[in-house]
């Protein structure tokens, strides 16, 4: 396997991926190839970083981050897909990992995402947040293989919420990773 830059010529395989990558758990993230190949001509602009994971000329994943509203110091990671066939290889583990690589070169503090919870995967899925929603976020815990146990594998951590994001008892958990150390 090698990793490259996400190019326009793997674009359509990018966008069938993430199409693929998503319909089982999130069908309304990218419901069809339209949607989803205008998501890889975002992550192919100027502003974005993007790279993919290539098995020959097999496009087994691909991951982007684009800066954020808080300035050049914090980015987010947006989106990343695997191969339904190639998940467990490692192939997201390398892929998170050229990207926070390629963003702390570029003296990008944080990094940032959000996993949304839609089908109760984790224990702040299915539930009413409120009151205290804190509390309740500060033991958090996987039910069913969600994305955030992933992350936070990877040394993210979730730094916060949105309860009912997606719907009542469908929040999108909000991650960060710092990349470089904290000033003395």
């Amino acid at each position: 396997m090698r990793l490259a830059p996400l190019t326009d010529d793997l674009a359509r395989q990018a966008a069938a991926l993430l199409h693929e990558g998503f319909a089982a758990r999130w069908p309304l993230a990218w419901p069809t190839l339209s949607t989803a190949l205008g998501e890889v001509h975002e992550a192919l602009s100027a502003d974005r970083v993007a790279f993919a994971a290539l098995d020959g000329d097999r496009l087994v994943g691909w991951i982007s981050a684009l800066p954020t509203d808080y300035g050049d110091q914090t980015w987010e990671l947006h989106p990343l897909v695997v191969a339904l066939t190639d998940r467990g290889r490692g192939v997201g583990r390398l892929l998170v990992e050229t990207l926070l690589g390629d963003l702390r070169q570029r003296g990008v503090m944080t990094v940032m995402l959000g996993t949304d919870d839609e089908d109760r995967m984790t224990s702040v899925g299915g539930v009413d947040l409120y009151p205290d929603v804190l509390s309740r976020l500060a033991t958090i815990e996987d039910r069913l293989g969600h994305p955030f146990a992933f992350y936070r594998h990877l040394g993210f951590e979730v730094v916060g919420v949105i309860p009912d994001a997606n719907g009542p008892g469908r929040p999108d958990i909000l991650m960060a990773i710092r990349l470089v150390p904290w000033p003395a």
